[in-house]
């Protein structure tokens, strides 16, 4: 029931706002729907469950405040809203790069449609942008005004590309129509409620390991990723949208390289795993090294990830060995 229509609705505070949050029914936007919540603010969570899944919002759907429109945001949208997140899009390549002629429309169409709706409603407004705009990074680490080393034709630039497009789209609405925007470039994020199926390290090595399968490494294991939990990534994202002023695009990600390797070793002896690792060629285009500089999210908002990997490991862990077991995998 929307919430004009319920007179039992809570009255919200004068510091509430009404939120969207497209793509909240996935991985980033379910945790991101649940702390806007918890704030206080009224919540319309957008997705069109491509890769989103409506149990992961399952305990908010009680929440009068909380509000479930499916819908594909390269239509346009008629909302009335103080901000703005626009999380919708495949973030993981077997996802991605299943059409990718569709991820590339939910970027860019996506994009300007979402910006139309800020600037119709003078909404605050928030793109998820990615690291693989900086492509296979020839500087290290990875600050913001590197331009990247980026390919427009290969298998990932459906996403690489439209990520790109879309942070072009939100300056120039910045410069053209004084639009407030904010721009995170999201590092590799791992954490409860990850799709089981979605290919990515972490959530392909945790479900290995607990089925005892073998565990796929693309590449010698040399090639090094940074690994931030999903709550230090929110915290992130509200903070830099709470910020009375920013500049350009902010990385959000963890500054700690690990090596593919050694995450594998890791999780067999975090799971007690009989798994033994196997080797596949490294994928085209798939970066050596991503690893941000997170200098200006320490200067801007004050923002440095607290959880160790450790201990994002064992929850992420609790969460497919339930997820396992409920489905009769364990």
């Amino acid at each position: 029931m929307s919430l004009a229509q319920n007179a039992d609705a809570p009255r919200l505070s004068p510091t509430a706002r009404r939120v969207v949050v497209t793509g909240g029914a996935g991985f980033l936007g379910s945790h991101l729907c649940k702390h806007l919540l918890a704030r206080g603010d009224e919540v319309v969570c957008v997705d069109n469950y491509y890769t989103g899944r409506r149990a992961l919002i399952a305990d908010l759907l009680d929440d009068p405040r909380f509000e479930v429109l499916r819908h594909d945001i390269t239509f346009p949208l008629y909302l009335e809203s103080d901000e703005v997140y626009n999380l919708a899009c495949p973030a993981s390549p077997i996802h991605y790069q299943r059409d990718p002629v569709q991820t590339t429309k939910t970027s860019v169409i996506g994009a300007i449609n979402m910006l139309g709706l800020s600037r119709r409603v003078g909404a605050r407004f928030f793109q998820a942008s990615t690291s693989e705009v900086y492509g296979d990074p020839e500087v290290h680490p990875q600050p913001e005004d590197y331009t990247g080393n980026v390919t427009s034709i290969g298998p990932r630039a459906c996403y690489d590309e439209g990520k790109r497009c879309a942070e072009t789209l939100c300056f120039d609405y910045q410069r053209q129509h004084g639009l407030d925007v904010r721009v995170a470039r999201i590092f590799n994020t791992y954490g409860p409620n990850m799709h089981p199926d979605d290919g990515r390290v972490v959530s392909n090595f945790i479900i290995q390991a607990l089925k005892n399968q073998p565990i796929t490494i693309y590449g010698d294991g040399s090639q090094t990723r940074s690994f931030c939990y999903v709550t230090d990534l929110v915290r992130g994202i509200v903070a830099l949208m709470e910020a009375e002023r920013v500049e350009g695009p902010v990385n959000l990600g963890n500054p700690q390289e690990v090596t593919i390797g050694e995450l594998a070793r890791i999780v067999i002896d975090m799971t007690g795993s009989k798994s033994d690792i196997v080797h596949h060629p490294l994928p085209q285009n798939d970066p050596v090294r991503r690893c941000p500089d997170i200098g200006k999210a320490q200067g801007l908002i004050d923002w440095k990830p607290a959880t160790p990997l450790k201990e994002g490991l064992a929850s992420t862990i609790a969460y497919f060995e339930d997820y396992l077991r409920g489905n009769g995998e364990l």
